[in-house]
């Protein structure tokens, strides 16, 4: 019999890091403030949040991260100008970000990693189930990962983590599960989890990426765990404990991912992204496509 779970209702969005792997860029600009085309990455981040149901988000931010309150507020001085101008679509995507949720803030204050900024929404969740995603992991719409953990988590209960198959070499840079299978094809059950292994002690190749739905229970944990892996409170560490008793929060599972993922957290993979979300726009594939094939085409003549 399918148990009924409270419906979840609030995202909370982690972006209080310092980006320094996009330095000099981001000595004074957010990283999610980079540009993905031409909307921020943090926006495609809210969108998914909306478009999964969560209306009610919570950015947890950090020092020299304002403009982010900005992107996401009324600019009234361009809007007018805009106006006068007649130029009705510039004015619809201005307006876009500011209507798009609910937006809260809180500072982090010390970064302390990943399970510290979740603890940070304690006081705005409350008691009750909520989404997390992490601004350097954008999914494509057109394949509703959230959406999808959503249904899982209000079918079993617990928590919910999104995973994806990697390559056996690459596992040490992610979070890893070791997993049970179930009656659905993409939903497995997660036996336990640890933070970036070494290859040959990974108990799997599936890779947690930054997709989570998290049961409230989550809060009291993270208030006594430990700093792990690089000095940091880890949210994997956590949810190892959710995993290991199934009394304290429920059991953890996986929604196995996939589809189209872009990590923007990476230069190389940023740069991959701009030029897949360009080709496909309907507004600027097209030629970017035509000039993309001939460069390439230029260049592998020049070799």
């Amino acid at each position: 019999m399918t148990q009924s779970h409270p419906r979840i209702s609030k995202a909370v969005i982690p972006a209080a890091g310092l980006g320094t792997r996009f330095l000099p860029a981001t000595k004074a600009t957010p990283k999610e403030m980079l540009p993905v085309v031409d909307k921020p990455a943090i926006q495609y981040v809210v969108e998914e949040a909306v478009t999964a149901g969560l209306g009610d988000v919570l950015m947890v931010t950090g020092r020299n991260k304002r403009p982010l309150e900005d992107h996401f507020d009324r600019n009234y001085e361009l809007e007018s100008a805009l106006q006068k101008k007649g130029d009705a679509s510039r004015l619809a995507k201005v307006q876009e970000s500011s209507d798009l949720a609910m937006i809260h803030y809180v500072r982090q204050g010390d970064p302390k990693g990943l399970g510290h900024a979740v603890l940070c929404a304690a006081p705005h969740v409350g008691n009750e189930p909520f989404a997390v995603l992490l601004g350097d992991d954008l999914i494509d719409p057109r394949d509703p990962l959230l959406q999808r953990m959503i249904e899982v988590q209000e079918q079993h209960g617990g928590s919910v983590i999104a995973l994806m198959e990697v390559a056996p070499e690459q596992i040490h840079l992610y979070g890893c599960a070791a997993v049970e299978s179930t009656e659905d094809g993409d939903v497995v059950k997660v036996a336990g989890l640890v933070e970036k292994p070494d290859p040959a002690d990974a108990p799997s190749n599936y890779a947690i990426i930054g997709r989570y739905v998290l049961d409230p229970h989550i809060f009291d944990i993270l208030r006594k765990t430990e700093p792990g892996r690089g000095g940091e409170i880890q949210l994997t560490d956590a949810l190892q404990q959710l995993a290991e008793d199934e009394k304290v929060g429920g059991p953890v599972h996986g929604v196995v991912f996939k589809g189209r993922r872009y990590d923007t957290g990476d230069r190389g993979d940023y740069l991959r992204a701009i030029v897949r979300l360009a080709c496909e726009r309907e507004d600027l594939g097209p030629d970017f496509r035509t000039w993309l094939r001939s460069y390439v085409a230029e260049e592998m003549q020049g070799r």
